[in-house]
């Protein structure tokens, strides 16, 4: 299904893949902070350290990787229009931080 706006994303989609991904949470036990730029962006935290992770809005205390993209940008990658790999190699998609964790990623986003 896809999803319009980053609030969804981070209320819904993500959520709703952590729920339904324990294991693939267990498997990345690291936190995430996503900084999306746009009117509908914003920043969010991403724990898979907690039991069956949790999704806040804000900075988390220690990312351990850092995701950084524009709205759309970020929004076709969650919908399958735009691939992670490509985004990353064309600029439109930044990480900071641990590489091996930003490629585990995909496993809740997409």
């Amino acid at each position: 299904m896809a999803v319009s706006t980053v609030k969804e994303v981070f209320e819904q989609h993500i959520p709703a893949k952590l729920q339904a991904k324990p294991d693939v949470v267990t498997r990345i036990a690291a936190v995430y902070q996503f900084n999306i730029s746009g009117p509908g962006g914003g920043t969010w935290g991403v724990d898979c350290t907690a039991p069956g992770g949790k999704v806040s809005e804000g900075a988390p205390a220690s990312p351990k990787c850092t995701v950084a993209a524009t709205e759309q940008d970020f929004l076709n990658i969650v919908n399958g229009k735009l691939n992670p790999q490509m985004a990353f190699m064309s600029g439109k998609l930044k990480i900071q931080g641990d590489m091996g964790l930003a490629m585990k990623l995909q496993q809740i986003l997409v």
